[in-house]
């Protein structure tokens, strides 16, 4: 059912362009979502079994990875650079605030490789604590760091739809097991209204095999809508997320992002096989476009208040070579769509720390 969805579910020379098309979003005077894939040395920026909330399962040297070229690569705007990442000066910054994330598992690696970034900023790694003394566990709705030297928080919340999951509405057909209301924000949203800054995510669950196949089906209002498309459904949803940013966020205080959709690598007639690259591919093979993206970019075109996309489709659709594959702590499942830590999720959260840390004074007051 949807509610029960929540809890489980060789080195070369820098010759070739791993480089992103032309994009209609643009994000200040300098889009950095175009760019290139460029080989660096000084990378990885942390080791992530020294970091104690990096997820086991996303860990893949840990795991048995044996080439390491993954983590040696950054991105590189055309017409920008990203500031070097610094730790300490970021923890300075955000000292004081509190950042919350909103999402599914791929929200919750953005969540797990901003701590891991930070944490190489504290001097005593004892200082960062889980709130509640939780494991990092994909079966928790809410998981709280605080980073105490900094009083700085760092929230997760798993929604991968945003929207209320809901019962089944009487008389309704023996195939509807439970619903999604579209028209209703997840109950938990009146914990995300009290932070600094607030980065969501959502469109990997929005399938037929996820929902339809378990039972799960649309509804507005008291009214079944059986037959809507999961496209639809997904666009009303995120009207129903744009509706309450308008209405409920004080975007004087707090910064909103929306991250578009991850670009996954399963290959095969049924889109069930995965093989991870050992290098970052030249041709985007139409990864580099999504419908989900487009949908978050035409919504987020819409709203009143100010929300920045995080347009990282293209520059993921070149890193067939950076997802978990067998490398998890499942290996016979393995997984083209996550991502091993550290790596690309790391470069978004060097993208968002340049937006917060933007010397034009629009993040953060």
């Amino acid at each position: 059912m949807c509610a029960y969805l929540y809890l489980f579910p060789k080195f070369q020379p820098v010759t070739d362009s791993y480089e992103t098309p032309k994009s209609s979003n643009s994000v200040g005077s300098c889009n950095v979502f175009e760019g290139t894939w460029i080989q660096d040395e000084t990378y990885p920026l942390y080791n992530a079994s020294d970091c104690p909330f990096a997820e086991r399962g996303f860990n893949c040297l840990a795991n048995g990875r044996k080439d390491r070229r993954y983590t040696k690569w950054r991105w590189k705007p055309n017409n920008c650079e990203i500031p070097s990442f610094n730790a300490r000066e970021i923890l300075e910054k955000l000292r004081g605030k509190r950042i919350a994330f909103v999402g599914d598992s791929l929200s919750r690696t953005q969540w797990e490789s901003m701590i891991c970034l930070l944490m190489t900023g504290v001097e005593d790694k004892r200082s960062v604590y889980e709130i509640n003394g939780n494991k990092i566990t994909k079966r928790i709705r809410f998981l709280g760091v605080r980073f105490s030297s900094f009083n700085l928080r760092i929230d997760f919340y798993r929604s991968v739809f945003l929207v209320q999951p809901g019962p089944v509405p009487r008389h309704a057909p023996k195939r509807v097991k439970s619903t999604l209301k579209l028209d209703q924000m997840d109950h938990i949203s009146k914990e995300w209204t009290d932070t600094d800054v607030l980065i969501f995510n959502s469109g990997h669950w929005w399938t037929r095999t996820k929902l339809f196949e378990m039972g799960c089906y649309f509804q507005v209002g008291g009214s079944l809508k059986l037959g809507m498309p999961t496209t639809t459904a997904f666009k009303a949803a995120l009207n129903t997320w744009a509706s309450w940013v308008d209405t409920s966020i004080n975007t004087n205080r707090t910064s909103v992002f929306f991250r578009t959709f991850e670009a996954s690598h399963w290959s095969g007639r049924n889109r069930n096989s995965c093989k991870v690259s050992r290098h970052p591919s030249l041709d985007t093979k139409g990864k580099d476009r999504s419908s989900i993206s487009d949908t978050i970019i035409d919504v987020v075109k819409k709203t009143a208040a100010p929300v920045t996309v995080l347009h990282v489709t293209p520059m993921g659709a070149f890193r067939g070579d950076a997802h978990v594959g067998s490398w998890s702590d499942n290996p016979s499942v393995p997984d083209c769509s996550h991502w091993c830590l550290p790596g690309v999720p790391d470069m978004w959260n060097e993208i968002l720390f340049s937006y917060l840390l933007s010397k034009n004074g629009t993040y953060l007051q």
